[in-house]
């Protein structure tokens, strides 16, 4: 009889599964609201995402209204070396986003405002497939972007004025 395998809950960083963020669009971007949504990827793309070689970080989103359809533009997955040649995906192809019909045309709505982006903020397994935390982004002006700098900074300082205390 075969062994059943050991479910209990360690961290094993080699079974972990990757997690992709958008640094970046949270240093350029006011995030009002977000959406998981699925990805649909082939299989070459689904094994070189858990691989750890994906980059979101000039990736955007675009939202149609007819018909309704959120497409991920301009985000990275590499080819699956051990696939072959002859199986590969093109690594920045556009892919489709899976969400509710009334949730992509809340975020089509969204996107046609002035000023108003759909950016990936974090790409992640949940249950065995890949999601995209989508945000509807607002860009910032210069002095808000010195602000956070100037705030996250501070809050490192004290800190560490804390950890020294102790």
């Amino acid at each position: 009889m075969a062994r059943k395998k050991d479910k209990s809950k360690g961290s094993d960083a080699a079974h972990a599964s990757p997690e992709f963020n958008n640094r970046k669009a949270r240093h350029l971007y006011h995030i009002d609201e977000t959406l998981e949504c699925g990805v649909k990827l082939v299989g070459t793309e689904v094994k070189s995402v858990r691989a750890g070689r994906m980059s979101i970080g000039e990736g955007y989103v675009i939202a149609r209204e007819e018909p309704p359809r959120l497409e991920l533009i301009n985000v990275h997955i590499d080819e699956y070396a051990p696939a072959g040649a002859v199986n590969q995906h093109r690594p920045t192809q556009t892919r489709l986003l899976l969400a509710k019909r009334r949730e992509i045309v809340k975020l089509a709505r969204k996107g046609q405002e002035k000023g108003v982006t759909l950016v990936p903020l974090k790409a992640y397994f949940k249950n065995g497939y890949v999601k995209v935390l989508v945000g509807v982004a607002r860009g910032k002006k210069e002095h808000d972007k010195r602000q956070d700098i100037k705030k996250r900074e501070t809050d490192r300082d004290l800190r560490r004025a804390m950890s020294k205390r102790v």
